[in-house]
Protein backbone atom coordinates (compact mmCIF):
# COMPACT_ATOMS: atom_id res chain seq x y z
CA UNK A 1 0.00 0.00 0.00
CA UNK A 2 1.23 3.35 -0.86
CA UNK A 3 1.17 7.12 0.79
CA UNK A 4 -1.92 9.57 0.90
CA UNK A 5 -1.03 11.90 -0.29
CA UNK A 6 -3.53 15.44 -0.35
CA UNK A 7 -4.12 18.84 -2.17
CA UNK A 8 -5.37 21.29 0.31
CA UNK A 9 -6.05 25.07 -1.30
CA UNK A 10 -4.85 27.60 1.31
CA UNK A 11 -5.69 30.87 2.37
CA UNK A 12 -9.09 30.34 0.67
CA UNK A 13 -12.44 28.96 1.49
CA UNK A 14 -12.74 28.08 -2.28
CA UNK A 15 -11.57 25.58 -4.38
CA UNK A 16 -8.97 26.11 -7.26
CA UNK A 17 -7.72 29.56 -5.75
CA UNK A 18 -5.83 30.66 -2.76
CA UNK A 19 -2.08 28.48 -2.52
CA UNK A 20 -2.53 24.71 -3.24
CA UNK A 21 0.23 22.48 -1.08
CA UNK A 22 0.84 18.67 -1.24
CA UNK A 23 0.35 17.28 2.08
CA UNK A 24 1.81 13.67 3.08
CA UNK A 25 2.19 11.68 6.67
CA UNK A 26 4.97 9.89 6.63
CA UNK A 27 5.53 6.43 8.69
CA UNK A 28 8.86 7.23 8.97
CA UNK A 29 11.92 10.11 8.27
CA UNK A 30 12.59 9.70 4.95
CA UNK A 31 15.97 11.28 3.22
CA UNK A 32 16.09 14.99 1.65
CA UNK A 33 17.03 13.38 -1.69
CA UNK A 34 13.76 11.84 -2.03
CA UNK A 35 11.31 14.21 -0.40
CA UNK A 36 12.88 16.56 -3.04
CA UNK A 37 12.08 14.29 -5.94
CA UNK A 38 8.30 13.72 -4.59
CA UNK A 39 8.01 17.85 -4.36
CA UNK A 40 9.44 18.05 -8.22
CA UNK A 41 6.60 15.67 -9.19
CA UNK A 42 4.18 17.06 -7.34
CA UNK A 43 4.96 20.62 -9.00
CA UNK A 44 3.38 22.86 -6.60
CA UNK A 45 5.22 25.59 -5.00
CA UNK A 46 5.79 23.76 -1.40
CA UNK A 47 4.66 20.17 -0.69
CA UNK A 48 5.04 19.14 3.13
CA UNK A 49 5.76 16.24 5.12
CA UNK A 50 5.10 15.38 8.20
CA UNK A 51 6.41 12.94 10.92
CA UNK A 52 4.76 12.28 14.16
CA UNK A 53 6.29 12.34 17.60
CA UNK A 54 5.03 12.00 21.21
CA UNK A 55 4.13 15.99 21.19
CA UNK A 56 3.75 17.13 17.53
CA UNK A 57 5.14 16.32 14.23
CA UNK A 58 8.27 16.87 12.86
CA UNK A 59 7.33 19.33 9.25
CA UNK A 60 9.37 19.76 6.45
CA UNK A 61 9.00 21.57 3.13
CA UNK A 62 10.00 21.44 -0.46
CA UNK A 63 9.58 23.49 -3.29
CA UNK A 64 10.23 21.49 -6.70
CA UNK A 65 13.35 23.35 -6.40
CA UNK A 66 15.07 23.29 -3.37
CA UNK A 67 13.77 22.38 0.47
CA UNK A 68 12.80 25.85 2.60
CA UNK A 69 13.00 27.15 6.23
CA UNK A 70 9.47 28.73 6.52
CA UNK A 71 5.90 27.86 4.65
CA UNK A 72 3.08 29.20 5.85
CA UNK A 73 0.45 28.14 3.25
CA UNK A 74 1.81 24.72 3.62
CA UNK A 75 1.78 24.67 7.41
CA UNK A 76 -1.65 25.60 7.57
CA UNK A 77 -2.33 23.10 4.81
CA UNK A 78 -0.99 20.70 7.05
CA UNK A 79 -2.88 21.49 10.00
CA UNK A 80 -6.16 21.50 7.86
CA UNK A 81 -5.00 17.98 6.81
CA UNK A 82 -4.86 16.31 10.44
CA UNK A 83 -7.83 17.44 11.70
CA UNK A 84 -10.16 16.79 8.56
CA UNK A 85 -8.74 13.11 8.64
CA UNK A 86 -9.02 12.54 12.36
CA UNK A 87 -4.33 12.43 12.55
CA UNK A 88 -5.57 14.83 15.37
CA UNK A 89 -8.83 15.52 17.70
CA UNK A 90 -10.77 18.67 16.15
CA UNK A 91 -10.43 20.67 19.46
CA UNK A 92 -6.52 19.71 19.84
CA UNK A 93 -3.46 22.37 18.84
CA UNK A 94 -1.50 21.28 16.59
CA UNK A 95 2.00 21.21 17.15
CA UNK A 96 4.98 21.27 14.37
CA UNK A 97 8.78 21.06 14.67
CA UNK A 98 11.02 22.80 11.49
CA UNK A 99 13.59 24.74 10.24
CA UNK A 100 12.74 27.96 11.69
CA UNK A 101 11.65 26.34 15.62
CA UNK A 102 8.50 25.00 17.12
CA UNK A 103 5.16 26.06 15.06
CA UNK A 104 1.59 26.47 16.31
CA UNK A 105 -1.75 26.26 14.92
CA UNK A 106 -5.19 26.43 16.32
CA UNK A 107 -8.73 26.21 15.00
CA UNK A 108 -11.27 29.54 15.36
CA UNK A 109 -14.66 29.37 13.94
CA UNK A 110 -13.42 28.06 10.88
CA UNK A 111 -10.40 29.35 10.65
CA UNK A 112 -7.07 28.24 11.02
CA UNK A 113 -4.52 30.86 12.98
CA UNK A 114 -0.73 29.97 12.88
CA UNK A 115 1.91 31.34 15.35
CA UNK A 116 4.69 32.11 13.34
CA UNK A 117 7.89 34.18 14.33
CA UNK A 118 8.11 37.71 13.16
CA UNK A 119 10.87 38.98 10.59
CA UNK A 120 10.30 42.42 10.68
CA UNK A 121 12.30 43.94 7.67
CA UNK A 122 14.85 46.89 8.04
CA UNK A 123 15.54 49.33 4.94
CA UNK A 124 18.52 48.80 3.01
CA UNK A 125 20.09 49.40 -0.36
CA UNK A 126 18.49 47.28 -2.90
CA UNK A 127 21.07 45.20 -4.95
CA UNK A 128 21.70 45.63 -8.39
CA UNK A 129 19.26 44.90 -10.69
CA UNK A 130 16.28 44.16 -8.25
CA UNK A 131 14.28 47.01 -9.31
CA UNK A 132 14.90 46.57 -12.82
CA UNK A 133 13.90 43.43 -12.82
CA UNK A 134 10.56 44.45 -11.13
CA UNK A 135 9.58 47.29 -13.46
CA UNK A 136 8.71 49.88 -10.20
CA UNK A 137 9.35 52.75 -8.59
CA UNK A 138 9.57 51.67 -5.17
CA UNK A 139 9.17 54.29 -2.01
CA UNK A 140 10.84 51.96 0.47
CA UNK A 141 13.35 49.23 0.17
CA UNK A 142 13.79 46.80 3.11
CA UNK A 143 15.27 43.16 3.59
CA UNK A 144 13.94 41.00 5.91
CA UNK A 145 15.45 37.57 7.10
CA UNK A 146 14.65 35.56 4.32
CA UNK A 147 13.39 38.03 1.67
CA UNK A 148 13.76 41.77 -0.08
CA UNK A 149 10.46 43.89 0.33
CA UNK A 150 9.43 46.78 -1.91
CA UNK A 151 6.98 49.06 -1.13
CA UNK A 152 5.26 50.73 -4.39
CA UNK A 153 2.62 53.76 -4.35
CA UNK A 154 -0.57 52.35 -5.31
CA UNK A 155 -2.18 48.68 -5.50
CA UNK A 156 -2.23 49.06 -9.45
CA UNK A 157 1.26 49.23 -9.42
CA UNK A 158 1.56 46.19 -7.70
CA UNK A 159 -1.26 44.13 -9.75
CA UNK A 160 0.51 45.67 -12.90
CA UNK A 161 3.94 44.40 -12.15
CA UNK A 162 5.34 42.06 -14.67
CA UNK A 163 8.47 41.28 -13.34
CA UNK A 164 11.63 39.85 -15.18
CA UNK A 165 11.46 36.11 -13.91
CA UNK A 166 15.40 35.63 -15.05
CA UNK A 167 17.22 38.92 -13.95
CA UNK A 168 15.37 38.22 -10.77
CA UNK A 169 16.68 34.93 -10.09
CA UNK A 170 20.00 36.18 -9.42
CA UNK A 171 19.16 38.55 -6.88
CA UNK A 172 20.32 36.55 -3.69
CA UNK A 173 17.42 36.18 -1.10
CA UNK A 174 14.63 33.79 -1.12
CA UNK A 175 12.29 35.68 -2.67
CA UNK A 176 10.93 39.75 -3.45
CA UNK A 177 7.96 40.91 -2.12
CA UNK A 178 6.30 43.70 -3.58
CA UNK A 179 3.27 45.63 -1.58
CA UNK A 180 1.14 48.76 -1.55
CA UNK A 181 -2.00 49.99 0.90
CA UNK A 182 -5.18 48.60 -0.36
CA UNK A 183 -7.47 50.46 -2.51
CA UNK A 184 -10.34 48.02 -1.01
CA UNK A 185 -11.65 48.76 2.89
CA UNK A 186 -12.09 45.40 3.49
CA UNK A 187 -8.07 45.25 3.54
CA UNK A 188 -5.26 47.05 5.17
CA UNK A 189 -2.35 46.29 2.57
CA UNK A 190 -1.84 43.97 -1.07
CA UNK A 191 1.30 42.02 -2.20
CA UNK A 192 2.57 39.64 -4.40
CA UNK A 193 5.37 37.55 -4.36
CA UNK A 194 8.11 36.19 -6.56
CA UNK A 195 10.72 33.68 -6.13
CA UNK A 196 12.37 32.26 -8.47
CA UNK A 197 15.63 31.27 -7.51
CA UNK A 198 13.51 28.99 -5.31
CA UNK A 199 11.95 27.46 -8.33
CA UNK A 200 8.55 29.77 -8.19
CA UNK A 201 8.23 32.36 -10.13
CA UNK A 202 5.30 33.67 -8.40
CA UNK A 203 3.71 32.35 -5.41
CA UNK A 204 -0.20 32.13 -4.90
CA UNK A 205 -0.40 33.59 -1.18
CA UNK A 206 2.36 33.18 0.92
CA UNK A 207 1.69 33.02 4.57
CA UNK A 208 5.87 33.52 5.22
CA UNK A 209 5.93 36.55 3.47
CA UNK A 210 3.49 38.10 6.21
CA UNK A 211 6.13 37.73 8.78
CA UNK A 212 7.44 40.61 7.68
CA UNK A 213 4.27 42.52 6.19
CA UNK A 214 2.50 42.28 9.57
CA UNK A 215 5.51 44.21 11.17
CA UNK A 216 6.65 46.33 8.45
CA UNK A 217 2.61 47.69 7.62
CA UNK A 218 1.86 47.40 11.81
CA UNK A 219 4.26 50.14 12.44
CA UNK A 220 3.38 51.88 9.21
CA UNK A 221 -0.94 51.99 10.13
CA UNK A 222 -0.25 51.61 13.67
CA UNK A 223 -2.70 49.00 14.52
CA UNK A 224 -1.82 45.37 15.11
CA UNK A 225 -4.63 43.31 13.24
CA UNK A 226 -4.89 43.77 9.93
CA UNK A 227 -6.55 42.00 7.07
CA UNK A 228 -4.05 41.55 3.62
CA UNK A 229 -4.91 40.71 0.36
CA UNK A 230 -2.00 39.10 -1.95
CA UNK A 231 -2.99 39.79 -5.26
CA UNK A 232 -1.72 37.12 -7.92
CA UNK A 233 -4.23 35.35 -10.24
CA UNK A 234 -5.73 32.60 -7.58
CA UNK A 235 -5.91 35.31 -4.60
CA UNK A 236 -5.93 34.58 -1.04
CA UNK A 237 -6.93 36.33 2.59
CA UNK A 238 -4.26 36.40 5.10
CA UNK A 239 -5.36 37.77 9.26
CA UNK A 240 -2.19 39.08 10.75
CA UNK A 241 -2.00 40.21 13.99
CA UNK A 242 1.55 40.81 15.05
CA UNK A 243 2.42 40.04 18.41
CA UNK A 244 5.81 41.16 19.24
CA UNK A 245 8.32 38.82 17.76
CA UNK A 246 5.68 36.42 16.99
CA UNK A 247 2.86 36.72 13.81
CA UNK A 248 -0.30 34.90 14.17
CA UNK A 249 -1.54 33.94 10.29
CA UNK A 250 -5.01 33.10 10.19
CA UNK A 251 -6.60 31.59 7.15
CA UNK A 252 -8.91 29.24 5.70
CA UNK A 253 -8.27 25.79 3.48
CA UNK A 254 -10.41 23.51 1.67
CA UNK A 255 -9.37 20.14 0.16
CA UNK A 256 -9.67 19.40 -3.22
CA UNK A 257 -7.94 15.98 -4.52
CA UNK A 258 -6.55 13.03 -2.24
CA UNK A 259 -4.93 9.95 -4.02
CA UNK A 260 -2.07 7.13 -3.45
CA UNK A 261 1.62 7.69 -3.84
CA UNK A 262 3.03 4.77 -5.38
CA UNK A 263 6.54 4.82 -4.91
CA UNK A 264 7.87 1.20 -4.59
CA UNK A 265 9.83 2.52 -1.26
CA UNK A 266 6.28 3.13 0.22
CA UNK A 267 4.87 -0.21 0.12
Amino acid sequence: MGLTIQVVDAFTAEPFSGNPAAVTLLPEPREAGWMQRVAREMNLSETAFLVRRDDGFDLRWFTPATEVDLCGHATLASAHVLWETGKLPSDQPARFYTKSGALGAEQHHGWIALDFPATPPEAAEPPPGLVEALGVSPVCVARSRFDYLLEVASEAAVRQARPDFGALSQVEARGVILTSRSDSPRFDFVSRFFAPRAGVDEDPVTGSAHCALGPYWSALLGKHRLAAFQASARGGVVGVEVRGERVLLEGQAVTVWRGELLDPACR
